[in-house]
Formats: structure tokens, C-alpha cells, sequence
């Protein structure tokens, strides 16, 4: 099975919310139509599903078959025969072709073990073929006695959640608490106010659902694109007690409002969308002036003040030292830079040979250092 095919299957179990029994194509027709029509069916619960072909993920058409009263042939069953028989239903009667026969007698083997609840004692059908037929009783009766819980309803939106009411639609849309749901598109307008929504506003969308002049019945109303131009199509939607039908060359019955936008989006190709009312943006923003007692100034460049260095100084010349004095005999001076401290002694009066000895021991000391420093000052 593709993944096309899958998928398929899956959206339709998820529409029909119904088991799968028998599916196949077969032809139809009503007993006021001439021809027979092709369709493929699926035999889903008591309910018969028509689609335009096995790749249709909604159903055209479908058929209740709880209130089936008969089911009869209208020709015996032979081999390479197609087999015809004809439902017998509360809005009328239908007939079913099948081109092979033993297609023909499933078909009706499976009807009648829905809707009767026991499989029939009359069947030209196959052993494999009767256990399906009691598997498919099983299934039935199961979902009879354990049928499927109704979604509690949904409490009520917070005010600021719901949409705001269009300003065409104000004053006429009082919604009725009793009324069913009604999708986001429908508006209380006429065919011409419709119409006139949509040529003006073709970018806010294409569908509009609207009340019909018929009480408790709607209307809707498109603006599809053609080679020659856009055009306006309208379409009756008929309140019944199981659901709304949309009065099509073959009628279609949904079971909400919302379904009916739906069928219209998918028979569209997706080419149109639900119309939703565009609300105005401004484009311009106003500044207001600067009250009188506030005084706005530029602002004013910040003025970084310069380092202060003070200036370099010239450096003082060393003053030239004065000429060493005049030498006078007897009489000497000891550098104090030169001779350690313990040389520099008080004068002491010293008496006798103590003195002289001193006395020439000091000019000796003083004459070499004479001799040292003239014979360095030569070097």
C-alpha cells in the first residue's frame, strides 16, 4: 500500500469515525435517474460511504442503512451476469450494480448482517468467506453495546478571545444560544452585501456563509476565478435534524457548519479560503510638540581640560671651589674628607721630646703624600 493510499484511509476513518467492513466499486443510481453512476463504496458500520473514486478522501454521498426496509434483486444470481438490487430506504429506493455476481451477493451477505445483526441463511458465499461475515457480526455487535462517549462540550472562550464582531454585521448578528456553531466566515448579510464583501475585498478571502431567506436554512456564497474573469457562485445549505445538506446536483450531508466551509475549501483545491474581515492598520505616527515649560537645549561638548606641567629648570652649574690656601709653615690642615675621624684631635700641648717626635712624624706623613700626588698628576 503507497503512502498516498495511507493516508487516504486514514482521513477517511477519521471523518467517518466508523469501522471499515467492505469496501469495492459499484454503480448507483436513483430510481428517478436513468443512468447508473460509478462510485467507489465503503461499508462503514450501518452506514454506506460513496466516493467519486478510491482516491476521494471525502465522501460524495452516503447512505443510512438503518432504516433499510428491504433489499430485493431484480435478477437472479448467474455467473458473468452483473447483479442489480434495489434498496428500499426512508427517502426512497436506490439501486446497486455490481458487474461480477459474486461481488454482487458479498455486497448484499454484508448489508444484511449490519443491519439485520445475523448473518443470512441464503448466501452462495464461500467458507473464508462466511467467517469474515461472522467476524464483521462480532465487530458490530461489539460497537452496539459499548457505543462511542460524546466529547463533553467545550466551556465558553474569556471574552477577550472572541473576535471582534464586524462592523457590516454588527447590529444584525444576535446569535441565537439554541443556533449551531457557526465558523468564523459567516456573516448576517444578504446575497447582494455578500457579493459586494467579496469584489471589493478579494485579498481577505473567497467563502462567505450567510443566512438564506428560507428559515433555519443558510447560504454560500464564492467569488471564483475564471479564464473569462472572476464570478459569483451561490449554494443552498439545508438544517435538518442529522446535519446540514448542501443541495448539490448530488446532495452532500454534513454534520456542522464547519463541515460545510470545509466541503467548499476542498472541492476548491484549496484555491479559495474562508473570507475574514481585514482590520484597518494606521500608517502614520503623529509627534506631539514639546510642552512650553520644559526648554530643550542642544546638548553642549564636554570640554576636557589640558594637563598643566610645569616647566623643566635648568640645572644649576656646580660653583668652581675655591683655591686651597696658601700654605704657611708650621701650619697644616688635615682633609677631613680624607683622614678618618679619630684624626681629627683637639690640639694637645705636648711637652718635650713627645712633641717634636709627633711634629716630624707629621711632616714625613705629609711629604710623601706631596710626592704621591705630584708624580700621579704626571701620569
Amino acid at each position: 500500500m503507497s503512502l498516498l493510499v495511507r493516508v487516504v484511509h486514514k482521513r477517511r476513518a477519521t471523518i467517518t469515525d466508523l469501522p471499515l467492513y467492505y469496501s469495492g466499486h459499484l454503480l448507483k443510481k436513483l430510481a428517478r435517474e436513468k443512468d447508473f453512476k460509478q462510485y467507489y463504496g465503503e461499508l462503514r458500520g450501518a452506514t454506506l460511504f460513496l466516493y467519486k473514486d478510491d482516491t476521494q478522501d471525502t465522501y460524495t454521498e452516503r447512505l443510512d442503512l438503518e432504516q433499510l426496509k428491504s433489499i430485493q434483486l431484480d435478477s437472479p444470481y448467474r455467473r458473468k451476469t452483473p447483479t442489480i438490487f434495489t434498496l428500499t430506504l426512508h427517502t426512497g429506493e436506490v439501486q446497486l450494480m455490481l458487474d461480477n455476481p459474486d461481488t454482487g451477493e458479498e455486497w448484499r451477505g454484508y448489508i444484511l448482517t449490519v443491519v439485520k445483526k445475523e448473518i443470512p441463511s441464503k448466501l452462495q458465499l464461500l467458507p473464508g468467506q462466511m467467517l469474515m461475515l461472522q467476524y464483521t457480526l462480532d465487530q458490530e455487535r461489539k460497537r452496539r453495546r459499548n457505543p462511542p462517549k460524546a466529547c463533553p462540550p467545550l466551556p465558553p472562550r474569556p471574552s477577550f478571545l472572541l473576535p471582534p464582531p464586524a462592523s457590516t454585521t454588527a447590529a444584525k448578528d444576535q446569535l441565537d444560544p439554541s443556533a449551531p456553531e457557526r465558523p468564523t466566515c459567516f456573516f448576517s448579510v444578504t446575497r447582494l452585501e455578500a457579493e459586494k464583501m467579496l469584489e471589493e475585498n478579494p485579498e481577505c478571502g473567497g467563502i462567505i456563509l450567510r443566512p438564506s431567506t428560507l428559515a433555519n436554512n443558510y447560504a454560500v456564497t464564492l467569488r471564483q476565478l475564471i479564464p473569462s474573469g472572476p464570478v459569483m457562485r451561490n449554494f443552498r445549505v439545508t438544517s435538518t435534524n442529522s446535519g446540514f445538506v448542501i443541495e448539490l446536483d448530488t446532495p452532500v450531508m454534513v454534520s456542522s457548519l464547519n463541515e460545510v466551509v470545509q466541503f467548499f475549501i476542498e472541492k476548491t483545491e484549496y484555491r479559495l479560503h474562508p473570507f475574514m474581515a481585514c482590520q484597518p492598520y494606521d500608517t502614520c505616527i503623529d509627534v506631539l510638540p514639546a510642552p512650553k515649560y520644559i526648554s530643550i537645549t542642544p546638548p553642549v561638548a564636554k570640554i576636557i581640560p589640558k594637563a598643566q606641567v610645569a616647566p623643566m629648570l635648568p640645572f644649576k652649574t656646580r660653583e668652581e671651589l675655591p683655591p686651597p690656601p696658601t700654605k704657611q709653615e708650621d701650619e697644616y690642615v688635615l682633609p677631613q674628607d680624607e683622614c678618618p675621624e679619630f684624626y681629627k684631635l683637639n690640639q694637645v700641648q705636648l711637652h718635650g721630646e713627645l712633641w717634636d717626635v709627633l711634629k716630624l712624624r707629621k711632616e714625613n706623613v705629609y711629604a710623601d703624600s706631596e710626592t704621591m700626588k705630584t708624580t700621579t698628576k704626571k701620569y
